[in-house]
């Protein structure tokens, strides 16, 4: 078996922009249909807000490995290092973790998802599933490489972590993180919508301080003016649409101009 090219992280070595969408649905057919488009380098599956199964994780990484693109998963906190590990041997090219508040924390999540070599000092093993090839195993150390290679992402989504910023991007292998204004604002005891001025303000704090550290910011947008704000800022790694909120778009907008219509039939 031969493991496809991290394509996410080619497109960070070379530094060149990555577009992306998340979806929630375990169905293969979203991936492979999102992918015939052309217009993504790789997918996240919110396997924070949705239920699975670990078959449906391999299936839909099938279908991105079919149509040449790659795969992230954004992972639970509480179980965080244990589904990202699956997810790797799995065949995921990167990990987005959320709730981290110190670089304490974001430093375990790297060892876990570290080789566990002389070389890496880190705690993944080497796992019997689709990234080893099954039998014939692959390489021993072509397959710490691989993991080496893997993409490891941070949610900025707490004060804390904010607060303690400039350390988490000294930690060594972070490559990207996102701002997330909805636990942010939680963690202060905001309510989202009416903070939108700071919430600005800490997410432009995010995206300078990753630049100064080397670490690619990424961020999501619905819009294409939203997108160009972000590459004012420098950003170049955007999250286009989310699938439920593109649903719940059309079932508000056009499906209740629709109710309206035939309420008054």
């Amino acid at each position: 078996m031969s493991t496809p090219k991290n394509k996410l992280r080619s497109l960070l070595v070379a530094n060149k922009p990555s577009v992306a969408t998340r979806i929630w649905s375990t169905w293969p057919t979203a991936v492979e249909s999102m992918a015939v488009t052309g217009n993504f380098d790789y997918f996240e599956f919110l396997a924070e807000y949705s239920p699975f199964t670990q078959p449906d994780l391999e299936n839909l990484v099938r279908a991105a490995e079919l149509h040449g693109i790659g795969s992230m998963i954004k992972v639970d906190f509480q179980n965080g290092h244990y589904m990202a590990q699956r997810a790797v041997s799995m065949g995921f090219q990167g990990v987005l973790f959320c709730d981290h508040k110190t670089a304490d924390e974001v430093r375990e999540s790297i060892w876990a998802l570290s080789p566990d070599s002389l070389q890496d000092k880190g705690r993944f093993g080497y796992p019997n599933s689709r990234w080893i090839g099954y039998t014939p195993h692959g390489a021993q150390m072509d397959y710490a490489a691989m993991v080496r290679n893997m993409v490891k992402a941070f949610m900025v989504e707490k004060k804390e972590t904010v607060d303690n910023f400039e350390e988490i991007c000294s930690v060594p292998g972070v490559d990207m993180v996102q701002f997330g204004p909805s636990d942010f604002s939680l963690s202060n005891g905001w309510n989202m919508s009416e903070h939108q001025q700071e919430l600005q303000k800490v997410e432009e704090y995010v995206i300078k301080t990753a630049l100064a550290h080397g670490i690619a910011p990424r961020c999501e947008c619905d819009t294409i003016d939203k997108m160009k704000y972000y590459m004012d800022l420098g950003v170049k790694h955007f999250c286009i649409g989310d699938e439920f909120r593109i649903l719940n778009a059309y079932w508000r907008g056009t499906c209740g101009e629709a109710r309206k219509i035939a309420d008054k039939l």
